[in-house]
């Protein structure tokens, strides 16, 4: 048979769990109280637990009268607390220990409790040996009603609140699904884009703060999940805090100070859980005082530090606990803020608004697909994002949206390839014997076979009446830039102009070089004019290539940015060419296909993206790798050298430069950085030009201007 004490503990905790509505038993608390102290007097053995049904009775006759569902769960919580001695008993029942040792003691003198008083250990150990021996016993209660010394400890194992373990979840699971015609789910479709001053609770002002975090609309509230979340079922007692270590704290305020610190004043709060104490320091935040009471139950969460044995956080986050999330999440959402807007005002809005809509968020998705690929339905993944009931439901809940957010792009993508593709583009056919020859002509070495593959490609994409949207891959090296002036070819060869755009005026020259170069000799037609457009050019240079696009006078254009520049018009562009189009924007690729009617365009880049991702982030383009190299090629050998073999390194590019060689120094930064620690360019400039004093060094970085960066890139070409 349980003892009072432990039916006291249930209904208290069932009381709780209820949420505080005073109908855990028939009559209220009151009426239990009053029933259940006669049997707790007759099996308490000490005059402190005869202080203890003193508080609990006196405490449930006036719960009833307490109104505040926060001021009901924070009495059962202290209570509970003082069953397990986790809180000591206030100065006022303490005096009464007194009185009851006086008239317990002609009882104890009786006979009526001869046992000899143990030391604690010795007690702790005959309690679990006791438990030990009965453990396999079917029926078998901890506590024995004969005796209620048991019962009550000598202080909790540990201080962390009483809370149940987070339930775990393999599988998502699958809800029923209401039927709804397309006319609903389009008309609720329509409701997500309802300003938020439709949502329950949320007035101009409220809106006005939700507008600085970018949440317009219902659908903008309901997709803005949790930037973090807190996790109640593991706080740490302040006493086992370690430093060094991040940790959350659940505790009472139990002190709030305004002191004078360097630069203004700070607020230092000392924080309480029964394990010990805990100060919080909130540099320049005196003005939190204001918020911030004595008792006031606090979440902190923060880096743990020590000084002179006191447990201390800097500036931790912090709220006030509610008891709501206490009790009925052990996973707490934390959402971005702005100044003005409460963490629990925001939070209790989201769980109306989430408990409202998630459910009737119509899924898109058929359900074969979400059980084949063990997929969570979309309301309930929405629900769990916001509020998890555990961290499996969070993972499931993050699957989900992250699937749905794949196929959004994916879709996206695919819409943008369609709209490119549903205009005809320019059918530019070339025979395979003229790729040949070009091939012959133009370069003195043979194409790899990734290169050829590379090179059909493209001759069958532009072959085609769509446009070409093409992406090759390959490392730095493996001859990418022969593939386009194939290409380029292409485009010449049809009558059309082409152009080739790169992120540097000194990677621009280098192509037109190369490019030039390529086209002395094609086959079968005139050598095609060919142009550089940078931001290099002078005024009258500029609009004299300007005029040449525009009229069809010049073949080919090389260049940067300025190529998209307003200002310039092609006359019948054929195809388009970006080099390391990762450097370029969406935007700027789309400018450049302005530039003609639907031209073909072919971008390329030696950022290794596996293939698999690249599908998903490429999907308007097809993609062609290029994996092998040219023969030839030597080997990159690269070393690292330890600081203090810097000396050596400098002995051995002195060797290579005497040599006739040049070197190049490559550093992160132009200028020195306070955020960032690593050298920068000015600075090793200076270092450098000591240590290779006997030749000529010079800088060069993204700041200087066109001129002054082609000029000194001509000198290094130049051996100057």
């Amino acid at each position: 048979m349980p003892s009072a004490l432990e039916t006291m503990v249930k209904i208290l905790k069932l009381e709780r769990d209820q949420g505080g509505k005073n109908n855990a038993v028939v009559g209220g608390l009151a009426t239990f109280a009053d029933s259940w102290q006669a049997q707790a007097r007759e099996q308490a053995r000490r005059p402190q637990h005869q202080v203890l049904i003193d508080e609990i009775v006196e405490s449930l006759q006036s719960y009833e009268s307490i109104a505040g569902e926060d001021e009901r769960i924070s009495r059962l919580n202290y209570l509970l607390d003082r069953v397990t001695n986790r809180v000591p008993a206030p100065e006022a029942y303490r005096q009464r220990l007194a009185e009851w040792e006086k008239k317990m003691k002609p009882e104890q003198g009786s006979g009526s409790d001869t046992r000899e008083r143990r030391p604690p250990r010795a007690h702790s150990d005959r309690r679990q040996k006791r438990r030990s021996s009965n453990e396999g016993r079917k029926g078998f209660q901890p506590y024995d009603s004969a005796s209620w010394d048991e019962d009550f400890t000598d202080g909790p194992k540990d201080y962390r609140l009483d809370l149940s373990p987070l339930p775990t979840l393999s599988r998502p699971p699958r809800l029923p699904r209401r039927e709804t015609s397309a006319d609903e789910q389009a008309a609720l479709m329509q409701e997500l884009y309802a300003p938020t001053t439709a949502v329950k609770g949320i007035g101009n002002k409220f809106a006005e703060l939700l507008q600085e975090l970018d949440l317009r609309t219902v659908r903008d509230m309901l997709y803005c999940f949790p930037r973090d979340y807190r996790d109640y079922t593991e706080q740490t007692c302040i006493r086992d805090l370690q430093a060094g270590t991040q940790a959350t704290v659940i505790g009472t305020v139990k002190r709030v100070n305004v002191v004078s610190g360097r630069g203004g004043k700070d607020l230092v709060v000392l924080l309480t859980d029964g394990s010990g104490s805990l100060s919080l320091r909130f540099f320049k935040q005196h003005f939190l005082a204001a918020r911030m009471r004595m008792g006031m139950p606090l979440v902190v969460q923060g880096k743990v530090t020590y000084f002179r044995d006191m447990a201390q956080m800097a500036s931790p986050e912090w709220e006030e606990l509610d008891v709501e999330n206490l009790h009925t999440r052990g996973i707490v959402p934390i959402y971005r803020m702005t100044q003005g807007l409460r963490p629990r005002l925001y939070r209790r809005t989201m769980k109306a608004l989430v408990d409202d809509w998630a459910e009737a968020m119509p899924d898109p998705v058929p359900r074969e697909v979400l059980d084949r690929v063990e997929l969570a339905d979309l309301g309930w993944a929405l629900g769990q994002a916001h509020f998890p009931v555990g961290w499996d439901h969070l993972r499931h809940a993050q699957r989900r949206l992250t699937f749905d957010g794949l196929v959004m792009l994916q879709l996206a993508m695919l819409r943008k390839r369609r709209d490119w593709q549903s205009a005809p583009g320019p059918q530019l056919r070339v025979d395979d014997s003229f790729i040949d020859a070009f091939i012959d002509s133009a370069f003195p070495f043979s194409l790899t076979a990734a290169q050829r593959q590379a090179t059909h490609d493209i001759s069958h994409d532009v072959g085609q009446p769509v446009p070409m949207n093409r992406l090759i891959q390959g490392d730095v090296g493996s001859g990418k830039t022969a593939v386009a002036i194939v290409a380029l070819a292409i485009a010449v060869a049809n009558g059309k102009q082409a152009t080739i755009m790169v992120p540097t005026g000194i990677l621009a020259e280098q192509h037109y070089r190369v490019i030039s170069a390529a086209f002395e000799k094609i086959p079968g037609g005139e050598k095609p004019v060919t142009a550089l457009l940078t931001g290099a050019l002078s005024k009258s240079e500029r609009e004299s290539v300007y005029r040449g696009i525009a009229d069809g006078s010049i073949d080919l254009v090389v260049g940067t940015h300025s190529i998209i520049q307003e200002g310039v018009d092609f006359h019948d562009l054929g195809i388009a060419v970006i080099d390391e189009q990762q450097r370029f924007g969406v935007d700027q690729r789309a400018q450049l296909r302005g530039k003609g009617y639907n031209p073909h365009l072919l971008v390329m880049t030696a950022t290794p993206i596996p293939r698999t991702l690249a599908l998903t982030l490429h999907a308007d383009l097809d993609i062609t790798l290029i994996k092998e190299k040219p023969a030839g090629r030597q080997s990159v050998v690269t070393k690292v050298i330890d600081p203090v073999a810097r000396e050596r390194m400098h002995g051995f590019v002195v060797n290579q430069l005497e040599k006739g060689r040049q070197a190049f120094f490559v550093h992160p930064l132009v200028d020195e950085s306070e955020s960032i620690e690593t050298a920068a360019a000015t600075e090793a400039y200076e270092r450098l030009s000591q240590v290779f004093f006997r030749f000529r060094v010079c800088l060069l970085h993204g700041r200087m201007s066109d001129a002054e960066k082609d000029d000194l890139m001509a000198d290094f070409a130049a051996h100057k």
